[in-house]
């Protein structure tokens, strides 16, 4: 019977981790879940001009109205949707009268690049956004082809000499055929915590088997 008491305490300790763990990812799971829930009311409110000097965090996902027109050339990010396969972000300045600001239209097939997109008078409703989209794997971008990789609303607005604001357009008063609109939405932050509860709820079924298993070799007659 000795012999049985490390394995037992063994296991019994692996299995209040494991299980400790599986809860803890079910809490996470309701905190990521009112977060989002936070992030769709803010989405969904109603529309407001932009403030004079917005707050990547305050005003993360601030549904705003602008008035003005786009101005200058647009930039195109690489990318793909389940809809339309590979194609482009646009990313272009939109005068307000008061400022120049980022606006990404939304997303055109890789065959519509250089194709001609609305730019006269217009409203836009929107969010604003500052997308964390760059990392230290991200490739420079191919100015002379006019392909970035990510959307950098710093190195975009250095690059198109607007204000570091970027709107994602919900809809507009002039709506182009070949663009297709990618508004802000919380469906596009993950949460996966009940994924990973499960994973720790089965590793921890699968502990006690293998503890129950052990004590059995360990107990059973030679």
């Amino acid at each position: 019977m000795r012999a049985l008491i490390f394995p037992l305490i063994l296991g019994v300790a692996g299995l209040a981790i494991l299980i400790s763990l599986g809860f803890w990812q079910l809490q996470r799971l309701d905190w990521k879940a009112a977060i989002l829930a936070d992030i769709d009311s803010r989405i969904k409110a109603q529309p407001v001009t932009i403030p004079a000097d917005p707050d990547p965090e305050a005003d993360k996902y601030l549904p705003v109205t602008v008035q003005g027109q786009f101005v200058g050339k647009a930039l195109h990010v690489l990318g793909s949707t389940a809809a339309q396969g590979a194609g482009y972000r646009v990313i272009q300045g939109f005068n307000t009268g008061e400022r120049v600001v980022l606006v990404d239209r939304g997303f055109v097939d890789i065959l519509d690049k250089d194709a001609a997109l609305p730019s006269g008078p217009m409203q836009i409703n929107g969010n604003l956004h500052w997308p964390q989209e760059t990392d230290s794997y991200t490739p420079t971008p191919d100015i002379g082809k006019n392909i970035w990789f990510a959307r950098d609303v710093s190195s975009m607005a250095a690059a198109l000499d607007t204000s570091p604001i970027m709107v994602i357009v919900r809809d507009t008063s002039d709506p182009s055929p070949i663009l297709t609109n990618v508004p802000v939405t919380s469906a596009a932050i993950p949460n996966d915590h009940m994924n990973y509860a499960i994973t720790w709820f089965s590793l921890a079924f699968v502990w006690f088997g293998m503890t129950l298993f052990l004590m059995w070799r360990i107990g059973r007659p030679s």
